[in-house]
């Protein structure tokens, strides 16, 4: 027993155990109850418990393709969280017409939840392009406009590029192209044809009114047509300019030289999901801006729900070099918090906790007394209780719960905490 609460936690990892203050929190290490993991979200109601709450998803609990529901798929994004842990706490600790904070907003996964429960939403992140991304998922569209557009400059790129014959080859990069701005990023990772069709499509967008989307649809692209091998999209290290044994495939592959058959085929895909979210989507505001949360000025909220970024995990401005050369974004990586970069040393430890501590901070003098805060992170470094004393939180509960069902980098199974604040 801990300060009078009986916990069980059998196979709770050891590195966990020791970091978790059970005399200040009711901490529920990892679900073991007879109930199947939450499958219907919105079956969680205020009163549900948190002991209640079977969060250990497997891939066939919860498939890909429910992860990746309507227009959380637009772009592939590593380190966000999927949306039904976001739904499942908004659903608990928020209600409709209230506000809710994501201060480390990435790919807006907290942003088009709130908008399908009628909750309003307040997003930021200092990367360019993850801001173009939240606002083409949010956006509410005209939705014959839109996919005339999304249409329109897919045949304009067409007719410009694909000549049926004499197209530019990666095996003969002398072949002259029209004139293009020296870039030696673009120039080294993708292959001439390629790079034409791309800089084609980029060139026309600033003639449509609901560009946000097609620079997603541009970069989503650029992404798939580097040259790299195909089962290295995530972090490939050099450029790909040779045929390779593919384990993806499993036999021989070679690099790919063009980039139109994706334009195509994203487009397709994207009017789908913003047509289905439209099923979903509810009038409730999100505001998106492009800011350091250390210090914007944020307006009243009802609390926070946000997954912050893993020290010494991912550097997300280099996740997505590909659309901040091809779009020419500013870049800001020397705003980001705990980038791989710095490591996660003692020293980028500290930092890092100082940081996140600065950014919850600041977001607790807007949110409401008694207000939530939920944060999601792989506190495996045991950071977050001190961050939590730092911003004079009051620390209510900690959930456990396996991750056993990602791929990419992070495989493996790994442990992820749900820390639930509250403000005094």
């Amino acid at each position: 027993k801990f300060g009078g609460k009986k916990i069980y936690a059998p196979n709770f990892p050891q590195n966990l155990k020791s970091k978790i203050d059970m005399t200040s929190a009711t901490s529920i290490p990892i679900y073991r109850g007879e109930n199947k993991p939450v499958s219907i979200p919105d079956r969680v109601t205020a009163q549900t418990s948190l002991s209640d709450l079977n969060l250990n998803w497997t891939e066939k609990d919860l498939p890909e393709k429910e992860r990746t529901k309507h227009v959380h798929r637009l772009h592939p994004y590593l380190g966000k969280f999927i949306p039904q842990l976001v739904e499942v706490f908004l659903r608990k600790f928020f209600d409709r017409g209230q506000t809710v904070l994501d201060p480390f907003a990435g790919s807006g996964t907290t942003l088009v939840q709130a908008n399908e429960l009628g909750i309003r939403a307040i997003g930021y992140d200092v990367s360019a392009f993850n801001v173009s991304l939240m606002r083409a998922k949010t956006k509410h569209y005209d939705r014959d406009r839109v996919r005339k557009e999304v249409f329109d400059i897919l045949n304009k790129t067409e007719r410009s590029t694909q000549t049926g014959n004499g197209q530019l080859s990666l095996w003969n990069a002398n072949t002259p192209t029209k004139p293009r701005e020296s870039n030696p990023y673009l120039e080294s990772w993708f292959a001439p044809q390629a790079r034409e069709e791309l800089l084609t499509y980029r060139d026309l967008i600033s003639n449509y009114e609901d560009r946000d989307i097609l620079n997603v649809i541009l970069s989503r692209s650029a992404r798939s047509a580097r040259l790299t091998p195909h089962f290295d999209l995530d972090f490939p290290k050099t450029p790909q300019t040779e045929p390779y044994w593919c384990y993806k495939h499993n036999r021989t592959c070679k690099p790919t030289e063009t980039a139109f058959q994706f334009l195509k085929r994203y487009s397709l895909d994207t009017v789908t999901r913003l047509e289905a979210f439209e099923n979903y989507r509810t009038d409730a505001t999100v505001t998106i801006d492009r800011a350091d949360s250390r210090t914007v000025r944020i307006p009243p909220v009802d609390g926070v729900i946000t997954s912050p970024p893993y020290v010494g995990l991912i550097d997300y401005h280099e996740q997505h070099r590909y659309a901040y050369e091809l779009l020419q974004l500013d870049d800001r990586r020397d705003l980001e918090i705990g980038a791989a970069e710095r490591g996660s040393s003692k020293k980028a430890q500290r930092q890092y906790q100082e940081a996140i501590a600065e950014v919850f901070s600041n977001a607790s003098h807007s949110v409401r007394s008694g207000g939530y805060l939920i944060v999601v992170a792989a506190d495996k470094h045991g950071l977050y209780d001190e961050i939590a004393r730092m911003c004079q939180f009051n620390v209510e509960a900690v959930v456990q719960r396996q991750v056993n069902r990602r791929t990419g980098r992070r495989s493996s199974d790994f442990y992820e905490s749900i820390f639930i604040w509250r403000k005094p």
